[in-house]
């Protein structure tokens, strides 16, 4: 086994990625729906945002491990943070290098790893979105494309850029989120033939609930639907508010009738979550889909506004 050694900038990148206070903080949504999209999109058992501090590699988010951190000197990520590029092992058993490495002979039994740097705003690499799998494999250009992007998103959110991805008020994406998570999505289902589709929900007398209730109680409103999405949907699906009392779903391999099954269980979620008697209204919602054809090149755009107009088809 190899341990990595010491980058040249040691000392400044560790004092770059000790600016930041994220070590040993809570999950955060903005970094989780990362790890869960790029575990669906690649198909691999465990996806990691992974900071290497002085001695340990700590995850940030971590989909399909349960361990937070394991030590420095066996992983995987410290070799990545030494240069620019994707670090890719195709597989562990024929590498000198990892062969022989606790985290290949035991769990998580990796055979295939791909890490992509995370760099700070200044340019010091403070860890890795890295991939995992059990099993040996390769990933062509359009693959270290699609994980690069996933990598700037996550750049993105450790530097609190101005333009943030989540929506305050209710805690999920926001609209410039759901278009970043979505077109990388709908590029990797055309690229493997899987279906998607999504779904446009617009809530029903919101106006009525601002102008007798209070904006207080609008927003009250809007954060029990964004919980019920949250609730009724898949991890790796992707929802977002677009904005007012908008909201769009993105499923990811439907099967028959899944949707309308789908928006079924979120209106008993609703319910369950909200008693109309007390609050002196109901939540109700619209909504309409558009199937996603993986055959056929399409836009976003494109797609919201069918939806939209699907949606419209059933207001009353």
């Amino acid at each position: 086994m190899k341990k990595p050694p010491l980058p040249s900038d040691e000392t400044c990148r560790l004092e770059a990625l000790r600016l930041l206070n994220i070590l040993d903080t809570d999950s955060e949504e903005r970094f989780d729906r990362l790890t869960r999209l790029a575990r669906r999109l690649f198909s691999v058992p465990i996806a990691l945002v992974s900071l290497v501090d002085e001695d340990r590699q700590w995850f940030k988010s971590r989909s399909g491990l349960d361990a937070l951190e394991t030590p420095r000197d066996i992983s995987f990520c410290g070799h990545t943070i030494l240069g620019d590029e994707i670090f890719v092992v195709e597989d562990t058993a024929g590498d000198d290098r990892f062969c022989d490495n606790p985290l290949v002979l035991e769990q998580p039994y990796i055979r295939f790893y791909a890490g992509c740097p995370l760099k700070s705003a200044d340019g010091y690499k403070l860890g890795t979105l890295c991939l995992i799998d059990t099993q040996p494999r390769s990933l062509d250009a359009d693959d270290l494309a699609v994980l690069e992007d996933l990598t700037g998103m996550a750049e993105q959110e450790l530097a609190a850029v101005q333009m943030a991805t989540m929506d305050e008020l209710t805690g999920i994406s926001n609209r410039r989120g759901f278009e970043l998570l979505a077109k990388k999505a709908i590029d990797m289902c055309a690229r493997n033939r899987t279906k998607a589709a999504i779904i446009f929900i617009d809530l029903d007398g919101f106006k009525m609930i601002n102008d007798s209730l209070g904006h207080g109680e609008g927003d009250s409103a809007l954060k029990t639907f964004a919980e019920a999405l949250s609730e009724t949907y898949r991890d790796s699906d992707i929802y977002a508010r677009l904005g007012g009392d908008e909201f769009v779903v993105f499923v990811t391999s439907p099967v028959v009738d899944a949707i309308p099954r789908s928006l079924e269980r979120l209106k008993r979620v609703i319910e369950e979550k909200h008693d109309s008697s007390i609050r002196g209204y109901e939540i109700s919602f619209t909504a309409g889909f558009v199937d996603i054809d993986p055959r056929k090149k399409t836009t976003l755009a494109t797609l919201l506004k069918q939806a939209d107009s699907a949606m419209y088809s059933y207001k009353p």
